[in-house]
């Protein structure tokens, strides 16, 4: 079997190297540069942070522009996969993490509920990356973030009342934590994050291969625009962790605090579905698409929430920066875990399942 590393190209390759270089560069403007992160969190409309939500655009545009729309049919009417995707994303996700946070930060009220909070956003954004990274399907990677985008809608502020308020209560831990979060503000994270590229790379592949073919739109055109799915993930990374700089590097034991049941957050819900994925008998496309949509999580709506919730300067908000400086790594190592595993599964004959 063909090294992992020679799948790649040039950029894929060392991508590692420019996300971790984009962090530490992040870090650097945020301490070096006094006052950059207030003036680029003042940058907003309605609690969106524009450089942000204009990284993610970026990001997000190229792989949604490559997503084959005609065949969102043959995603839909596969129950495994959707039906595992609701359940890990719903039931079991926010479930791991509020035990994870109950378990490492017992005596640490404000970040155990920032945690809980990062565990209750799921993935709508960054999981389009690393999904065409590792070869998943972009058709059910389009499909499940657009179903779980509807659930965050709804379920969003229930389960904040559910492990925040309620469950601590009936335990007996404490009392609980009122979640403030208004639905208009999920659906508006949810139409920039999502709804524009998505509409943006639907409308750019039916009119381009309206006028240039399909062949042709597909050799010619994408690979001018794929390049920049990386430059809008560096640029968010950069500043997202201009934003918080000063913040990260002044507490880094309580980085380190917060970053341990993270880690272990991550494994678990990676290797866990990945195993479920293969256990079902889904192919490897769909078995990875699967197991990233479960342990990303959507970093900009838990952000948002928390600093909107108890304040910028809080323990809370904290917890939410901490989560994309451990998830951008992790997931990145994890899609070089996911093309070694590529091998052990066996693509039923006229698939197309990993055809790039």
């Amino acid at each position: 079997m063909t090294a992992v590393p020679v799948r790649l190209s040039f950029t894929d390759r060392y991508l590692a190297v420019w996300i971790l270089a984009a962090m530490a560069a992040g870090l650097g403007l945020g301490r070096m540069v006094p006052g950059l992160g207030d003036v680029l969190a003042a940058v907003e409309i309605g609690g969106i942070s524009l450089p942000i939500a204009f990284g993610l655009l970026v990001m997000m545009y190229p792989v949604l522009a490559k997503v084959r729309y005609d065949r969102l049919d043959a995603v839909t009417g596969d129950r495994r996969l959707m039906v595992s995707s609701l359940v890990v994303n719903w039931l079991v996700g926010p479930a791991v993490m509020f035990a994870l946070a109950w378990l490492f930060l017992p005596d640490q009220p404000e970040y155990r509920t920032g945690l809980i909070i990062v565990g209750l956003a799921r993935c709508i954004a960054m999981v389009i990356i690393w999904n065409d990274l590792a070869c998943g399907d972009r058709e059910a990677a389009a499909v499940l973030v657009a179903l779980n985008s509807v659930f965050q809608v709804l379920a969003f502020g229930l389960l904040g009342w559910f492990y925040l308020d309620l469950l601590p209560g009936r335990l007996g831990l404490g009392e609980g934590e009122s979640l403030d979060i208004s639905p208009w503000k999920i659906a508006a994270n949810v139409l920039v994050f999502l709804g524009i590229p998505l509409v943006a790379g639907f409308l750019t592949r039916r009119l381009g291969e309206k006028r240039l073919g399909r062949e042709a739109y597909e050799t010619r055109f994408l690979p001018r625009i794929g390049p920049w799915a990386l430059y809008g993930l560096l640029f968010t990374i950069v500043v997202l962790f201009a934003l918080q700089g000063d913040t990260i590097t002044a507490r880094p034991l309580d980085v380190a605090r917060i970053a341990l049941p993270l880690l272990v957050y991550f494994a678990v819900l990676w290797f866990g579905t990945f195993a479920l994925g293969k256990a079902l008998g889904l192919p490897y496309d769909r078995t990875a698409t699967l197991a990233f949509t479960a342990a990303g999580n959507n970093f900009e709506l838990a952000i948002a929430v928390a600093i909107g919730t108890f304040g910028v300067t809080s323990g809370q908000a904290l917890a939410g920066v901490v989560g994309p400086l451990i998830e951008v790594p992790v997931l990145v190592g994890l899609v070089y875990v996911a093309l070694a595993r590529r091998g052990r599964f066996t693509r039923p004959e006229g698939s197309l399942a990993g055809v790039r």
